[in-house]
């Protein structure tokens, strides 16, 4: 069993360049499946948690289809999903 990180482009310098980093143990919960994905990308923390051990207010994560914010956070169950999306909240444009 295993659980799979969908990495978006801007985070990619920290996962050497993957796009999908695959973790070969199945967590109960997001919450210690992201903390399999420090252990092994250290770097990648300080840009999705904040000091307080929350996740960024522009960061979203999908576990499965779903985001974490209305299914628990950390503590949403990951008992029938196989991956975890992270996707960083995009701004901007231009006003015509």
């Amino acid at each position: 069993m295993s659980i799979t990180f969908v990495i978006p482009g801007p985070l990619r310098e920290f996962t050497d360049g993957q796009t999908d980093v695959v973790i070969n143990v199945k967590p109960g919960t997001v919450g210690e499946a992201l903390g399999l994905l420090w252990q092994r990308y250290p770097g990648l923390k300080d840009r999705i948690m904040t000091e307080q051990g929350e996740v960024r207010q522009h960061i979203n994560i999908f576990a499965g289809e779903e985001n974490i914010k209305y299914t628990g956070g950390l503590h949403t169950q990951l008992n029938n999903v196989d991956e975890i999306y992270i996707i960083p909240a995009v701004s901007g444009g231009i006003n015509n």
